[in-house]
């Protein structure tokens, strides 16, 4: 078990999305989390805009962690987007962003929300998991990486 099983759910996976910019992604994302738990689409797009405003959570290589505390929220929760064309999303390597994963914590989940972050950095650093994540073609075998990645090492 790693600190990634049970964030996400298989139907919070989503594979070549068409989102042209940030605010696309996140509005997409919105979507993703009021499905998966219920909360306003707004609302999300609210909470990621506020921490990305404060920097940008890409990485580099491709991939970012949009992330946010959320007041009323019990439980983490993650969703995976992977992007049809890379978009601009001032990445320390200047490359732009296909692979995200976007987090949302509990307004007070300090400790383990570092410890989900740091997971996921480290998932997203693998350059092997990076691959398949952008290869997959099928949302229940990212799923399947998600929740197996780490358990192994």
């Amino acid at each position: 078990m790693n600190a990634l099983t049970n964030l996400f759910a298989p139907d919070c996976i989503a594979l070549d999305n068409s989102a042209k910019n940030r605010a696309d992604a996140f509005a997409a994302a919105g979507e993703l989390f009021t499905k998966q738990v219920g909360i306003d689409a707004t609302a999300v797009i609210e909470f990621l805009d506020a921490r990305e405003d404060l920097g940008s959570t890409a990485l580099g290589a491709g991939v970012a962690i949009p992330h946010g505390r959320v007041k009323g929220l019990k439980q983490p929760s993650a969703a995976f987007m992977r992007l049809k064309e890379p978009i601009e999303f001032a990445a320390p390597d200047n490359e732009p962003v296909s692979i995200l994963i976007f987090l949302l914590v509990p307004e007070k989940a300090t400790q383990q929300h570092l410890e989900i972050l740091s997971s996921i950095a480290q998932l997203l650093s693998d350059a092997d998991a990076r691959e398949k994540l952008a290869t997959a073609t099928d949302p229940n075998k990212v799923y399947e990486l998600l929740q197996q990645w780490g358990s192994a090492k």
